[in-house]
């Protein structure tokens, strides 16, 4: 089998593609990224080393259409898994536009190609998928003790959201249309080893870690499920495998937590693991700084048609797998401190700079 593996170097693609590759040895992986601030290749640095006649990577953009089959007609691709994606919200409210080239367009070219591709040939058809991953934020914001299904309606608050809403229905229009063998999945937040310290857990890992301010947005009530990386990885293989065509699947980490909680959870283990910071708790760095435009308060997923259909459930416990995080991060402080070059500090100046501002007046 050939996996066309897009945006492969960012978090959860190289975290997917080495999952990939260790468990099946008659897959070869084709990872196109565009190695945009997210991407890095240091994800995949043992990957290329450990399965060189099974991994290749290419340099590519999937809203430049003539690249994207360019592709298809160099290899015979069987199954894309489609990460590739501007993903953050903050960065969307900054400037939507690359949300809408990469999100919406990027997926469209993607299908126009399997579309001219695969459905020529009908016995080729039935052992290809496409496989675009999605977010629980195209469900909007959910009230205490509701959870949505994959029926839910879509209500997206942010461009990030609206430009994930807009891609998931042209896949589903594909599937309709044309028959392409498509399914969606939507993912509660993510976390785990390689993710780009944008990220609440990641960033405030490092600020942590350096004695920095931990901005938090408003209250920091705001309610996230949380599932790590490796979970993701072997539900997203599951429904590769084994899910109904046309279907969709929410994965959901079933760890509901406030911002907050998080927050000093990440501030307790630090000081237990290297003691408190000019004599303080890390707890003492936190500051509540002015909320971004359209924050939605919660999300969580109804994950039993997963759980039914496909017999996947989560494994990682949240506080395991958050220490296992820290550690993680802790002991690969090179790989930190060579993504955080001056294009990030600047975006982070920006973000959290004016707020932090606002919130001491």
């Amino acid at each position: 089998m050939r996996a066309l593996v897009t945006g492969g170097c960012g978090f959860i693609g190289s975290n997917f593609v080495r999952h990939l590759l260790s468990r099946f040895r008659d897959v070869q992986v084709l990872n196109v990224d565009l190695l945009t601030y997210a991407g890095n290749l240091a994800n995949l640095a043992d990957v290329e080393k450990t399965y060189p006649d099974r991994y290749t990577f290419i340099k590519g953009d999937i809203a430049e259409k003539d690249a994207v089959f360019s592709w298809f007609d160099d290899f015979e691709i069987d199954w894309i898994i489609h990460f590739a994606a501007e993903s953050h919200v903050d960065r969307s409210i900054l400037g939507p536009d690359v949300f809408v080239r990469t999100n919406i367009l990027g997926t469209f070219n993607l299908l126009e190609a399997c579309r001219r591709f695969w459905t020529s040939n009908e016995e080729s058809l039935l052992r290809r998928r496409f496989l675009h991953i999605s977010t629980d934020e195209v469900y909007g914001s959910l009230p205490e003790y509701q959870y949505s299904t994959e029926i839910s309606p879509y209500d997206p608050s942010s461009p990030y959201s609206a430009s994930k809403a807009a891609s998931d229905h042209m896949v589903k229009a594909y599937f309709r249309t044309f028959g392409l063998p498509a399914l969606i999945t939507h993912s509660s937040n993510n976390y785990g080893p390689y993710q780009f310290p944008e990220k609440l857990i990641p960033l405030m890992i490092h600020n942590a870690l350096k004695g920095r301010v931990l901005p938090v947005y408003g209250d920091g009530r705001n309610v996230r499920d949380w599932i790590h990386v490796e979970d993701h990885c072997k539900a997203l293989l599951a429904v590769l495998r084994k899910g109904r065509l046309g279907e969709n699947y929410n994965i959901g980490g079933q760890s509901e937590k406030e911002n907050i909680e998080v927050v000093y959870l990440i501030c307790d283990y630090l000081d237990e693991r290297l003691g408190f910071i000019a004599g303080r708790p890390r707890k003492n760095l936190i500051r509540f700084v002015t909320d971004r435009p359209g924050h939605d308060r919660r999300y969580a997923l109804d994950t039993a048609k997963i759980s039914e259909e496909l017999r996947w459930h989560p494994v990682v416990a949240f506080e395991q797998g958050l220490r296992q995080t820290v550690d993680w991060y802790l002991d690969n402080q090179p790989w930190v401190e060579d993504i955080l070059d001056g294009t990030y500090m600047e975006y982070y100046q920006k973000q959290y700079g004016e707020r932090l501002n606002e919130s001491q007046k």
